[in-house]
């Protein structure tokens, strides 16, 4: 399999996603997981998923870097799993033996019941107060190779990181940005804010400085006309009324602001509009998607980026057909 096309240089960075092992046998998900990965190497980087119901990201994330040649984990980072520490620990080490930079998803919440269960009660404002501490804390070792942090929720002295990190391979950070709190901690930390979007002709949830780097997580399902898009939509995510249980459910036990913005559009699809709720509504997926033609997708990408948003993270791809077909959206809304 030839490298995803999805390099575009400087102008954006283009991430895909890497499969949950929760949706496939233990007898197929690593080959599962490297066939996206080869699919997705020479973009900007593969996100690859942490919650209590799937096997530890590190992991895959070394097997990622086995079979790929170019390709940067951007793995998902939550605090209550590990101590900062080894954090800068695994990037440190994955660096040192694999010559490759590794980016960092920071996770301030993640499922209600997630946190229950390891009994964590903090407020949704202060996990991102948390969270802070904890990426400085990263940093720290990562740049200096040394940390002396007294803080609200971590303290360390003289805490030291072997084997060092050179500047080239010194982890970049990616967090959720859809609330003013975790707008704060991105900008406190330098991460780049993420966004779950709204059309873009409305306004954002968030707001950030002018030049300061953030992105939206969206899916992609473009074909030659809106009817044949759509089709092929309706097949992938076929409404069912199980589904749509299921995400009412994910909504009343969610804090998340992003979770709650997106549950109040409704389920049936607009079709005189690429941006849809279609497969979100039908608990498919955690991401608004964009269907129709190459045309209006790329328009709508367009868009996008000229509201600022210069890094974009695409849904799991099922088939070759959706890297493909994502470059060639992004190539035309950089052409424009």
């Amino acid at each position: 399999m030839n490298s995803a096309p999805l390099d575009f240089g400087d102008k954006i960075d283009v991430y895909t996603t890497c499969p949950q092992s929760k949706d496939f046998a233990a007898k197929s998900y690593l080959s599962e997981v490297i066939k996206v990965a080869q699919w997705s190497d020479g973009c900007a980087g593969m996100l690859i998923y942490s919650d209590n119901s799937i096997v530890d990201p590190w992991l895959v994330a070394q097997i990622v870097l086995q079979h790929t040649k170019t390709l940067r984990p951007l793995v998902a980072v939550q605090p209550l799993y590990m101590h900062p520490y080894s954090v800068a620990k695994m990037v440190s080490s994955l660096g040192f033996m694999y010559q490759r930079q590794i980016v960092l998803n920071m996770i301030a919440g993640g499922f209600k019941n997630d946190l229950t269960a390891l009994c964590d009660n903090a407020s949704h404002d202060d996990r991102y107060a948390r969270l802070i501490e904890y990426v400085q804390i990263i940093q720290m070792l990562s740049n200096d190779g040394i940390a002396q942090l007294t803080g609200n929720y971590y303290t360390v002295s003289g805490l030291r990181l072997s084997p060092p990190l050179p500047e080239h391979l010194r982890p970049t950070f990616l967090m959720s940005g859809s609330s003013p709190a975790g707008r704060q901690a991105a900008l406190t930390i330098g991460a780049t804010g993420i966004e779950y979007p709204q059309p873009p002709d409305k306004p954002p949830s968030v707001t950030w400085p002018e030049g300061y780097p953030h992105g939206i997580r969206i899916g992609i399902i473009a074909r030659a006309d809106d009817n044949e898009a759509w089709q092929f939509a309706e097949q992938r995510f076929p409404a069912n009324r199980r589904g749509q249980l299921a995400r009412a459910m994910a909504t009343k036990i969610s804090d998340s602001s992003w979770h709650k913005q997106l549950t109040e559009d409704e389920a049936s699809p607009d079709r005189t509009s690429p941006y849809s709720l279609w497969p979100f509504n039908y608990n498919y997926t955690s991401c608004p998607y964009l269907i129709g033609s190459y045309e209006k997708v790329a328009a709508e990408i367009k868009r996008y980026i000229e509201l600022g948003y210069s890094t974009f993270i695409l849904d799991i791809p099922q088939d070759y057909t959706d890297v493909a077909c994502a470059s060639s959206v992004f190539r035309m809304a950089l052409e424009r």
